[in-house]
């Protein structure tokens, strides 16, 4: 009878999971965020070992975006690109970017260009295969607690930049940010820019207020747009300029974050998600393919 009595106890668990995900908004995110982790985990693991037939090189980046590119339908999230063109240079550049969470990667992909690389955080490199995949798809990490350190790897690669034609995204707020304005920037990718004489193409990703906050523990579907700004040129500047450049690229970015802030709040038009249905707004479902040049 116990046996019986456990048996049927097991059957119903489903069962119970699911309604819970259906009516409890905590639960959905909290499945939502353990299925990012988990794909990643997932897809590094099994990815990494073809990656290493080419050893580390910026060219495996392609298997992860590969991998990460599925996520969006999987949320529901519809990617807007709006001046893709400003990516279609054919040197070296440095791409500086607001980081409000790890959706953000999904943001990343969908248009980072050929041959290149984030710049990340040491620590990542110790995630296991994760780590393993990022270092083996040329990832550059730096010590954000040794500055000498930090400047080395930045002089480096400046040089590899111009070398081998790389490409570098950086998220110069330095820390996950879920405010309404940016934080100040640090100062290392425009050093980075200035140093290897290349532009600056600066992307804004709009707030995710509407359909994510880990404050609220809530994820649902929602419209994500993806704005790329005009490239800022660093040719003739030397270290000194590196300040004034700075807060004038902050500012532009700035300015089209609270920009896009204003137009997509409230005109969030989701497709529904294979995880589950979202059910924050009861907007139809995004009709046609997204605009401007999104995958």
């Amino acid at each position: 009878m116990d046996s019986v009595l456990l048996l049927h106890g097991l059957l119903l668990l489903p069962l119970a999971a699911l309604l819970l995900y259906r009516c409890s908004p905590t639960f959905q995110y909290l499945c939502k965020v353990a299925f990012f982790n988990c794909w990643i985990v997932a897809l590094a693991t099994l990815l990494s070992p073809f990656a290493a037939f080419r050893g580390r090189s910026v060219e495996n980046m392609r298997l992860l975006r590969a991998a990460l590119l599925p996520l969006k339908r999987f949320y529901g999230i519809r990617m807007r690109v709006r001046g893709s063109e400003q990516l279609q240079l054919k040197g070296p550049f440095v791409i500086v970017c607001n980081h409000q969470a790890s959706l953000d990667l999904m943001g990343m992909v969908e248009v980072i260009p050929e041959r290149c690389v984030p710049i990340a955080k040491r620590e990542l490199l110790y995630l296991g295969t994760v780590g393993w995949a990022c270092w083996l798809s040329g990832i550059i990490f730096i010590d954000r607690h040794r500055r000498d350190a930090a400047i080395e790897v930045i002089s480096h690669t400046a040089s590899t930049m111009c070398r081998e034609n790389l490409r570098v995204w950086v998220f110069p707020e330095g820390t996950r940010n879920q405010g309404k304005s940016m934080l100040p920037f640090k100062r290392g990718a425009f050093h980075l820019a200035v140093q290897a004489q290349v532009p600056i193409v600066p992307v804004v990703i709009s707030p995710y207020w509407d359909f994510f906050s880990s404050k609220e523990k809530r994820f649902t579907s929602g419209t994500c747009t993806i704005r790329v700004l005009p490239r800022v040129e660093t040719r003739g500047l030397s270290p000194k300029d590196v300040p004034e450049l700075t807060e004038s690229v902050r500012q532009a970015m700035a300015e089209a974050l609270a920009e896009m802030s204003r137009s997509d709040h409230g005109d969030q038009d989701m497709q529904q998600p294979l995880l589950g249905p979202g059910k924050d707004r009861g907007s139809p479902r995004g009709q046609g393919d997204t605009a401007g040049n999104s995958k």
